[in-house]
This record gives structure tokens, sequence and C-alpha cells, in this order.
């Protein structure tokens, strides 16, 4: 399944906000005269309380509880 990408272009900066199933996971912000950065939704509960200079292809794939019991 391919994430939804929306990206705005504001002044000096370019975000590009991903989304699977409707569900924010995580934003990538590139500065115009600085390296990019992203931030991520780490464990699912909407908040995006995790920031990265690099992404580790681990955190690329949501893992969210759906359902337990």
């Amino acid at each position: 399944m391919e994430p939804q990408v929306t990206i705005t272009e504001r002044e000096g900066e370019r975000i590009e906000e991903y989304r699977l199933q409707g569900e924010l996971y995580m934003i990538r912000v590139q500065p115009d005269n600085a390296p990019a950065y992203y931030l991520v939704d780490t464990d699912g509960d909407g908040h995006l309380e995790t920031r990265m200079d690099e992404l580790d292809p681990k955190i690329l794939i949501p893992a969210w509880v759906i359902f337990s019991f």
C-alpha cells in the first residue's frame, strides 16, 4: 500500500505530509538553507513525537496496534 503524500511549499521550506489510510504518520520538512528533518508518529497515537535527521528504514511502515483483546 502506497502512502498519500501532500506537498506544501511555504516561504523558506517545503513540507511533505505522509498518510496511510488517512492517518498522518510522518512529516518531512525541507528548509531552503538547511538539511531536511522528519517528524514521526512512532506509536500511532496521532502525535508526531519523534524528530529525526535521517530515516531508519524500519520506521517507514507504521506498526500500530489495530485491535487487541
